[in-house]
């Protein structure tokens, strides 16, 4: 027996839900039972052996077990760029424990530690590429937004975050003597911009497990007695330490692992107070809801983002922000709202470093590259939400072309430098120029054999896709796309 059917009785009705996504998927049968096997093998769900036949008992109403119905959903969701549930493919999902499932968490100390403490943990143990992301499910929509605005809730009487938990992750008895030296702690904070360098360096699938480890071990220091000051400042780590491994996540594919580690850091942000850092998170939200077709959502989650810290964030923060507005007012098709926060973005930035306000790790990387790189993709998504314009594309052109110059001498950013080139390639591609469109997705691919970032390869992909479907006979698409099948890997792991 494969584990991937049901057992239970055969004379159910026909699932319609999981036969249209099927049918407009435009699989096979045995082309989706080997992509089923292959992904459960990547989760080490060796006994798993999927076939033609099951596939159609599957489409004729039988329920698989899990993790069948978690693959599904990944896969269908993948092929189709947005998040289709389990409930959307007419399956049931499996009960899984409230510490490592869902959104809707209690806005507390003691649990955000247990949290990030278990979920770390299994991430650890469980470190296979989507193992964790197979007993997760995306949230979107209300189930989504509408917990995250207990972020802006005050705290009962304003109180500074609780002192450690008594929970099952200490050791029994009292609760431990603090042990953090202010050296320590602040080689615990450079450590965690390291971290971030080597991520914008070299991609989420270098150093990831590195990431959660240290995260885990926060939640350790956090389960010890210590001043309020020190223990804002372990919030504060934990939050930074929990976005970087969910963005990490995000960039090599494991989306339901990435959304549950941004959901904790903001739950971490929250007990050290820190509402800048808490709408960065939030931004981080925004855009893995863009990536999966919901601009609806990233919309809300910005406008919260701006919301909670309008009377904080410095300028560089606050462009950003309204950078990521602009995206999802275009992947909207909403062009004159779109524009508007592409101005207001530009104007925030001019006013970087007027108060000589000290900036924290985290939002260096908004420099004017960034700023132009965001910009211009949100021209060029307004562009294919238009159908394909070329006057948007036209508006693309010059500030993608900005921000290629300047992260083309950028040796930190190496991830934006290879997605602004294939940025600038789809552009051309939009102008029927395929010739310049090639070139830049060969410096790309150049790049991309460097960063371990999954984000990278498959725009690279769909991006020289696009080009052989719209342009198969120009023999320098035709000569590309061959060497792109030889040196870009099909798959990158997640460590």
């Amino acid at each position: 027996m494969d584990g991937s059917g049901a057992g239970a009785n055969t004379g159910k009705r026909p699932n319609d839900r999981l036969t249209s996504w099927f049918v407009r998927s435009g699989w096979s049968k045995g082309e989706l039972a080997r992509q089923v096997n292959r992904r459960a093998r990547e989760l080490g769900a060796h006994h798993i052996s999927t076939d033609t036949s099951r596939v159609r008992r599957w489409l004729d109403g039988e329920q698989p077990r899990e993790p069948i119905p978690r693959i599904l959903s990944e896969l269908f969701s993948e092929r189709f760029g947005s998040v289709i549930a389990i409930e959307d493919l007419g399956l049931r999902s499996a009960h899984q424990s409230p510490s490592l499932t869902g959104v809707d968490l209690p806005w507390a100390g003691p649990q955000t530690v247990t949290m990030i403490s278990e979920f770390s943990r299994s991430d650890l143990m469980l470190a296979r590429r989507g193992f964790l992301g197979s007993s997760l499910a995306l949230a979107a929509g209300p189930a989504l937004v509408e917990p995250m605005q207990r972020w802006l809730v005050p705290a009962p009487g304003g109180e500074p975050p609780a002192p450690g938990p008594a929970d099952h992750t200490a050791p029994a008895g009292a609760q431990r003597p603090a042990r953090l030296s202010p050296i320590e702690l602040d080689l615990l904070e450079s450590t965690t911009a390291m971290f971030r360098q080597w991520d914008a360096q070299c991609g989420g699938g270098l150093r990831r497990k590195a990431v959660v480890g240290q995260l885990h071990e926060v939640t350790d220091l956090l389960q010890e007695n210590h001043p309020p000051a020190t223990r804002r400042r372990l919030f504060t780590c934990a939050a930074e330490l929990s976005q970087l491994a969910g963005w990490m996540s995000y960039d090599v594919g494991l989306q339901p692992t990435a959304q549950k580690y941004f959901v904790l850091a903001l739950h971490a942000a929250k007990e050290s107070g820190d509402k800048p850092l808490g709408s960065y998170i939030l931004s981080s939200m925004s855009r893995q809801m863009i990536h999966l077709g919901r601009p609806e959502d990233a919309l809300e989650l910005i406008h919260l983002a701006q919301y909670g810290s309008r009377d904080c964030a410095t300028p560089r923060t606050q462009s950003m922000l309204y950078a990521m507005e602009a995206r999802a007012y275009a992947n909207m098709g909403h062009p004159s709202k779109c524009k508007r926060a592409v101005r207001m973005a530009e104007d925030t930035f001019e006013d970087i470093g007027i108060d000589g306000e000290p900036e924290p790790d985290w939002i260096r990387f908004f420099s004017e590259a960034e700023l132009n790189g965001e910009n211009a993709h949100s021209y060029r998504d307004l562009a294919y939400v238009a159908g394909r314009s070329p006057t948007y594309a036209s508006l693309a052109e010059p500030v993608m072309a900005r921000a290629v110059e300047l992260f083309r001498t950028d040796e930190v950013h190496q991830r934006s430098y290879a997605l602004n080139l294939i940025g600038m390639a789809t552009v051309h591609l939009l102008k029927r120029e395929p010739v310049p469109a090639t070139t830049l997705a060969s410096k790309a691919l150049v790049v991309a054999q460097r960063v371990r970032s999954e984000r990278v390869n498959t725009r690279l992909r769909k991006t020289v896709d696009t080009a052989a479907r719209d342009f198969g006979d120009v023999a320098e698409v035709v000569r590309f796309t061959d060497l792109l099948t030889a040196q870009l890997p099909e798959t990158a792991e997640a460590v």
